[in-house]
Parts: structure tokens; sequence; C-alpha cells
């Protein structure tokens, strides 16, 4: 198994987490953000990920620390995990439907971060989620993970409907990029390595 534990402590936030990126599925989520652990749920569900991800923050202020935070720790967690990239497709990708609104992800753990983000969420709460955090969560992600990452959101009006086709997507791309290939001679690079 593929697993990494990864405890990150600020003045702002306390998160402790786990991933196992060859689970089943398996989650516990618990940062005090309802929504956010609703993403996170699903993203491990569809990523085939073992996850358990506790924090605290600073919440009185408002979700931004604790999102970024968690973004991070999963970051670092996902970097932990692949390891030397061995074996593993590399790629992924995912074009996904969320009643009207769909979602185009793509992924490379290329050791390159990058995050290019063609999604116009609209800046809402949903439930004590600031929807204008998902980007700074995938930036987050992205970044720690040595990751290029790119998100579009080609079309949709509900804001709920919108995130969550891109938790989705990300998490089913992410299951293809992290998927052992026995055809794979050390790592996807014809330069022989990464």
């Amino acid at each position: 198994m593929r697993t990494a534990v990864i405890k990150r402590q600020t003045k702002e936030t306390a998160i402790e987490a786990y991933l196992g990126i060859d689970g089943s599925g398996k989650v516990e989520a618990a940062t005090g953000i309802g929504f956010f652990d609703h993403m996170l749920v699903l993203l491990a569900k569809h990523a085939f990920l073992d996850l358990t991800i506790k924090a605290e923050g600073d919440l009185q202020v408002d979700s931004h620390h604790t999102i970024e935070d968690c973004g991070i720790v999963l970051g670092q967690a996902l970097k932990q995990a692949v390891g030397s990239k061995a074996g593993m497709h590399r790629y992924g990708s995912c074009l996904l439907p969320m009643d009207e609104a769909l979602a185009q992800v793509a992924l490379d753990f290329s050791g390159r971060p990058l995050l290019i983000w063609r999604a116009e969420i609209p800046k809402v709460l949903l439930g004590t989620m600031d929807a204008e955090m998902v980007e700074e969560f995938f930036r987050a992600v992205a970044s720690e993970s040595g990751m290029t990452l790119h998100v579009n959101i080609l079309y949709g009006n509900n804001t709920h409907h919108i995130v969550e086709a891109i938790f989705k997507a990300f998490a089913r791309a992410l299951a293809e990029a992290v998927a052992i290939d026995g055809r794979v001679d050390g790592v996807m690079s014809s330069k022989g390595q990464l």
C-alpha cells in the first residue's frame, strides 16, 4: 500500500491526515466545515482513496485557513504516497457531468507544480464554506504534490453542482494517474526520470 501520514500545526490550524492511494474509498473527514467535509468524502470515494483527515482551525475568522491548509496537507500526502512514481500512469483526465454542470480536469504528476483554473464560481457560501476557497484548495494541492493541474468548468448554473463536479472530476483523474500499470518500466517518462 502506498500511504502517507502528515501532521501540520500552525497558529491558525492543526491538521492530521492519513492517506492510502490504493484504497477503497473509506473516509473520515472532520474539518468543522460541513460542505467541505462532503467534498472530501466525494473525492476519496471517487478516487478510491482511504482518507482520514481531522482539522481544527480558526473558523471564527472564516474557512480560508482551514481549507487552504487541508489542501497543503493533502498535497504533501499525495507526494509522499506516490513516492518515486514508479509503475504509475502519471497522467489522468476526466470530463464529468453533475446535473447541468460539466467539469473537465486533467493532471500530471510531473514534479512541476502548476494550476490552470478556468472555473468561474460565484462568491457565495455553501453552508459555512466560501465557494471561492475551492480554487485555493486545489492550488495548494497542486503546489504541494508537484502536480500540473488544469480545471475547467465548461458550463453550469448551480454553485453546489459546479463545485461537486470539480471535486469528482479531480478524483477520477487522480485515480487514473496513480494507477499502477505493469507495462510501465520505471517512471512514465522518455527521460527516465521525473
